[in-house]
C-alpha cells in the first residue's frame, strides 16, 4: 500500500516544516528544500531527524558500493 495523496499533502519536514515528496522508488520521502530522505517502512513514514539521510550523502553511499 503506497502513501495517499492526502497524507502528503500534510506531510512537512520536521527539520525546515518544508513539504516532502515521495522518491521514485516509492521507499522514501525527499524534503525539497533541505533534501533530508525519510525512510517509509511498512508503509509508515519514519519523519524523524534522526533517521533521515541528506540527499547528498545517500548518493555518495550507492555510488561507494
Amino acid at each position: 500500500m503506497a502513501i495517499s495523496e492526502d497524507l502528503l499533502e500534510i506531510l512537512a519536514c520536521p527539520a525546515c516544516k518544508a513539504k516532502v515528496e515521495l522518491n521514485a522508488d516509492g521507499n522514501s520521502l525527499k524534503c525539497v528544500e533541505c533534501r533530508r530522505v525519510y525512510p517509509i517502512r511498512d508503509d509508515i513514514p519514519v519523519m524523524l531527524i534522526d533517521e533521515a539521510t541528506i540527499e547528498d550523502e545517500q548518493t555518495e553511499l550507492n555510488s561507494s558500493k
